[in-house]
């Protein structure tokens, strides 16, 4: 069964080529680790925090700038909501299609949800319509429907830590069905596809460019 994930629809639609090469051929560009550290070392430790766990030796690992990062989720209005989840695994199925992905933390205050998305680096330019955005709020209705009914209100924060502020995403019916034919207009086109051809405009910036010439 493949599930499409957020990076794999927008790797899709940004590049087709770079989509046959990194999901359909499976080939890996190794990235340098350093790139990904500090945002790994932050989910990390806000994962174990949310759990309840020990974070003594994590805390001391931190470099200053990984510390000042800590402490503006830490003081986050809504990573001090109550704690549902984190570092959780979520699928849901539209039409013939399966999409998920892992969300950084799922919180809630009274009947209303939240799902946290924390960045270290920048945050999509257009997160209303950014995959992440959609795949996890269509998942995440999905799963509370299931508990909840009907009765709560979802929304997709994504928490900027770099400049120690909130995008929230309310998900509203319209856009519910803005994000389902979105999903599943780009899987069709997806599963349509006979030659992937590459984006000229993306090469420059692509760790596959030498495959592709």
């Amino acid at each position: 069964m493949q599930i499409y994930s957020p990076n794999m629809l927008k790797t899709f639609s940004e590049c087709e080529k770079k989509y046959e090469l990194k999901y359909i051929k499976k080939i890996n560009i190794p990235q340098p680790a350093l790139v990904f550290e500090k945002g790994k070392k932050i989910h990390a430790l806000a994962n174990y925090y949310l759990r309840g766990d020990c974070i003594d030796k994590f805390l001391s690992s931190l470099s200053a700038e990984e510390y000042s990062l800590w402490q503006k989720l830490l003081n986050n209005e809504y990573f001090q909501k109550t704690y549902v989840n984190s570092e959780y695994n979520l699928t849901a199925k539209l039409e013939d299609f399966w999409y998920g992905g892992r969300l950084d933390a799922f919180m809630k205050s009274g009947n209303n949800y939240f799902i946290l998305d924390y960045k270290t680096g920048a945050i999509p330019k257009n997160p209303e319509t950014d995959f992440q955005t959609m795949v996890y709020l269509i998942c995440a209705e999905r799963i509370l429907e299931k508990g909840w009914g009907k009765n709560f209100a979802l929304s997709f924060i994504y928490i900027d830590l770099k400049n120690d502020k909130n995008h929230l995403i309310e998900f509203t019916p319209e856009r519910k069905l803005l994000y389902e034919d979105e999903l599943i207009k780009t899987c069709k086109k997806i599963a349509a596809v006979q030659i992937f051809s590459k984006n000229p405009n993306r090469c420059n910036f692509c760790e596959y460019n030498k495959l592709c010439n």
